[in-house]
């Protein structure tokens, strides 16, 4: 079998270089694109599709409609990281609130029966850089891990597709791990 490619659409992330080796470690290869130039749909080269975080407020429905539209339409797995994340459930309804900054690591509880979490324990330590938290899942969406500050730490689309995660996976052991998770159902 052909090595598995992700398609990492980067959102403006300080962390580009981090996401990308973390899934070449994991063992897909990875190409990259902006939000501003995301292809209409997928042509069968990518496997999954990874929306990378972002200093640009996820409420921007405009600039990211083409990045949506590819994401809710692609029958590949989908992992929005942080503003990744956040792009997805403010496109579906989500709402966001201020809370306060918090960088480093940062502990949350995980629910042990989904398989993005196969390979870490019921607390995880993770790495957030931010101050929007999601308080509540989307329709059609629900938490599936929370922490002190942030109700909707991780989430899953209810057809089990999408995935989304508060802190930045692509730091951090338990991070990857997660990305482990996430790999094993493309792979």
């Amino acid at each position: 079998m052909a090595q598995p490619r992700v398609l990492v659409v980067n959102n403006g992330t300080l962390s580009l270089h981090q996401l990308r080796r973390r899934f070449e470690e994991l063992g897909s290869a990875t190409d990259v694109v902006t939000a501003a130039s995301v292809p209409a749909k997928l042509d069968g080269r990518h496997q999954a599709i990874v929306l990378s975080g972002t200093k640009v407020r996820a409420y921007d429905t405009n600039y990211y409609r083409p990045l949506i539209e590819l994401v809710m339409t692609a029958d590949v797995p989908v992992f929005g990281i942080c503003g990744g994340m956040q792009i997805i459930a403010v496109s579906q309804g989500g709402e966001l609130a201020e809370g306060p900054q918090r960088v480093g690591g940062h502990q949350a509880e995980v629910d042990k029966d989904e398989p993005l979490f196969t390979f870490v324990k019921p607390t995880v330590t993770v790495f957030h850089r931010h101050t929007l938290y999601l308080q509540q899942a989307p329709p059609r969406f629900r938490s599936i891990g929370r922490s002190e500050h942030a109700p909707v730490e991780f989430l899953r689309s209810d057809d089990g597709r999408i995935f989304g995660s508060q802190a930045h996976l692509e730091f951090r052991d338990d991070g990857r791990e997660i990305l482990r998770g996430f790999v094993q159902l493309y792979q």
